[in-house]
């Protein structure tokens, strides 16, 4: 077997260097998506690179960012309690941490009643199987206290419901808007007076038709959970609207005359010229009204009391027990951490369909 002489040594490690530069670059859109942009020249270190200039990346989106947390985690324990309320003072980070694992304890024991409370059932119906009672067996469901896991599940539900509705609004009517000057004459009016209107108004209205509309019992949902997702959609699909018709009418004329000279259907011209030149600013528009979508819902259940974390905070809030701040900033600090995911989530999905380079 030939050995290989020092220039193909080094040809082929140039080479492999390549490859391994080509894997991490590839793997750098998946590390933006997820937030996690510092990896990148951290892995470029590794296969060999310039530490000097990643060593910066790394203080720069790393480095900054996790200092910049702990100043504030500084200032915050430091001047919180200094501020006093009618609740005492205000809870220091320690504080707040001590109520999170109360609050996850809290769910751990629900949990342990609700299996007991199913294991009893199936205990006891399965008594009646064996003396012949099959028509005195009933299946009960769980009625204990929400857990916060619960809750935000709820809120979660809610706000993709009224965000699912507002995109099956918004969407075809932006497309309509950005295709013809004269429909979007005709809708700017009610855009420009039903779009700033808070959610706080919209709510006594959208309770209102609800309990008039949805009288029945044993619908699929709640008349609490409709009028919640229903005022997520009312104050979230004018983002998504809006961005909407502006990236329909702002596509390049080319395509347009393109599909005049193919003589391309309207639903084909659509789908194939229109929808994909303007996606990038519609998932701008649906971040934006998945954002305001849950700012707006934990407004509604606040106010409407319906379940969720708006509730969990007003009852807190409510409850006035000196435990009542922290566990309030511990639902503030989860809205915040939720709202964060979800705009990335909108991210991952607007990068699989586009090339857009938001962040």
């Amino acid at each position: 077997m030939t050995a290989l002489t020092d220039p193909e040594l080094n040809a082929a490690r140039d080479a492999r260097r390549e490859r391994n530069f080509t894997r991490i670059n590839k793997a750098d859109g998946t590390f933006k998506v997820l937030g996690l942009s510092w990896i990148t020249p951290l892995l470029k270190i590794i296969a060999g690179d310039n530490p000097r200039s990643n060593l910066a990346d790394i203080w720069r989106l790393l480095g900054v960012p996790l200092l910049a947390i702990a100043v504030f985690l500084m200032a915050w324990g430091t001047l919180a309690p200094r501020v006093q309320t009618s609740l005492g003072a205000i809870p220091g980070p320690a504080q707040v941490w001590e109520q999170v694992e109360v609050l996850h304890g809290e769910a751990e024991r629900e949990w342990a009643k609700e299996a007991e409370f199913f294991e009893r059932q199936e205990a006891r119906n399965q008594a009646l199987r064996e003396a012949g009672h099959e028509d005195r067996i009933r299946e009960r469901a769980y009625t204990g206290a929400p857990t916060y896991y619960s809750q935000i599940w709820t809120s979660l539900q809610t706000v993709f419901f009224g965000f699912l509705i507002a995109t099956a609004v918004a969407v075809p009517i932006g497309i309509a808007c950005g295709l013809s000057a004269t429909f979007n004459a005709a809708m700017n009016p009610i855009i420009q007076i039903f779009k700033p209107v808070s959610p706080l108004a919209w709510l006594p209205i959208v309770t209102m038709v609800v309990s008039a509309v949805y009288t029945t019992q044993d619908g699929w949902f709640e008349k609490a959970f409709l009028t919640s997702a229903i005022t997520v959609t009312l104050c979230s699909l004018w983002p998504t609207l809006i961005n909407t018709a502006l990236g329909v009418a702002s596509i390049d004329k080319d395509l347009v005359n393109v599909g005049r000279v193919l003589k391309l259907d309207t639903k084909t011209r659509i789908l194939k010229l229109v929808l994909p030149s303007a996606l990038p600013l519609i998932f701008t528009g649906l971040r934006l009204s998945l954002g305001v979508g849950w700012m707006v819902l934990i407004a509604a259940e606040m106010l409407a009391q319906n379940p969720g974390l708006g509730k969990f905070v007003w009852d807190e809030f409510q409850n006035g027990s000196s435990d009542s701040l922290a566990r309030i900033m511990v639902a503030v600090l989860t809205i915040g951490i939720i709202g964060y995911l979800l705009d990335r989530l909108m991210f991952a999905i607007q990068s699989m369909f586009t090339f857009s380079s938001q962040r």
